[in-house]
């Protein structure tokens, strides 16, 4: 049987497969051992109630979907109250996403959210920025440094800081995420995108434009993530595209610790489980005693050809 934990900084997760944040429904508990995953991770909350964006949210698109949700949200006080302790019941380590329109409101969301119950922060910062026009904080590297700054000192558990591939190069904000304190990245969140309905002339989505996911952007993923392991020393979680155990095996060969399932859970409500059960099958059939070895076990062109590995 292959050991299937891996270490993210000093946290300990029995699994490298979670689910990205937003993707996790109630429901899944009723389908599979939530205890098999390594975490959850919330869906996104903020301080505030918020109402998302106007409707339609969702649209299919080949291989994928897009989708502009808008982090509708409860609040903080009622993710504490209410929220926190359906999640606990599992046992398992409990990531929560959060994000806020500045640095100072995601210092004050982390210390909110800094309580028993929470293993990890998980800082959505490819959301807007109120003090940039707009731009996302992850798309600026000073931007990058001044909210993992605040949030470092917000907060002393493991933070882990979401990326987006809406940048110019997203090694040089991996770095700058580091450099300021971000325990492990995320790479990464939804590619910009939009769809048109050519019937009626109109958007798809009621926002315009949207995120786009699923196995269409695997491979734009799976490079940045291969970049920006190249670029820091903190561990980097692979998210974009992870449909079956080979797509995480990918991921973690380009240098993924971990990594999340999003768009596949929506299409099959046991993805995460299968991708754990392909994965322990991929590392037995090549007598690998520990997924950890995957992580950083890319063979450029020049390597032989070979199919074991030192374990």
């Amino acid at each position: 049987m292959t050991d299937m934990s891996v270490m993210i900084g000093n946290l300990r997760l029995d699994s490298p497969v979670m689910p990205a944040s937003g993707t996790f429904g109630d429901g899944l508990g009723q389908v599979m051992d939530i205890r098999r995953l390594g975490a959850i991770v919330t869906k996104t909350i903020t301080r505030e109630r918020r109402a998302g964006n106007p409707l339609p949210r969702v649209a299919e698109t080949t291989g994928g979907m897009l989708n502009a949700i808008g982090i509708p949200s409860c609040g903080v006080e009622d993710f504490i109250n209410r929220t926190l302790p359906h999640y606990t019941q599992w046992g398992t380590p409990l990531i929560v996403s959060i994000s806020a329109p500045d640095a100072a409101g995601f210092a004050t969301l982390a210390r909110a959210v800094s309580i028993a119950g929470v293993d990890a922060i998980e800082a959505n910062i490819s959301c807007p920025n109120i003090e940039a026009d707009g731009k996302a904080f992850a798309m600026e590297a000073n931007a990058t440094t001044k909210v993992v700054a605040a949030l470092r000192a917000a907060t002393d558990l493991p933070l882990w800081v979401k990326l987006t591939p809406n940048c110019h190069d997203m090694s040089v904000i991996a770095r700058a995420a580091e450099a300021a304190g971000a325990d492990a990245v995320v790479v990464a969140n939804t590619i910009l995108g939009m769809s048109i309905d050519t019937r009626t002339f109109r958007p798809r989505l009621g926002n315009v434009m949207g995120g786009l996911s699923g196995a269409a952007i695997k491979p734009i993923i799976l490079r940045q993530t291969y970049q920006c392991a190249r670029s820091v020393d903190i561990p980097v979680i692979g998210c974009g595209g992870i449909t079956t155990a080979d797509d995480a095996v990918e991921y973690m060969l380009a240098g993924a610790v971990a990594v999340q399932v999003g768009t596949a859970s929506f299409i099959n409500s046991l993805a995460m489980t299968d991708i754990l059960d392909g994965l322990d099958r991929f590392c037995h059939a090549r007598s690998i005693t520990r997924v950890a070895a995957l992580t950083g076990a890319l063979r450029d062109a020049t390597s032989p050809r070979c199919c074991d590995m030192d374990a």
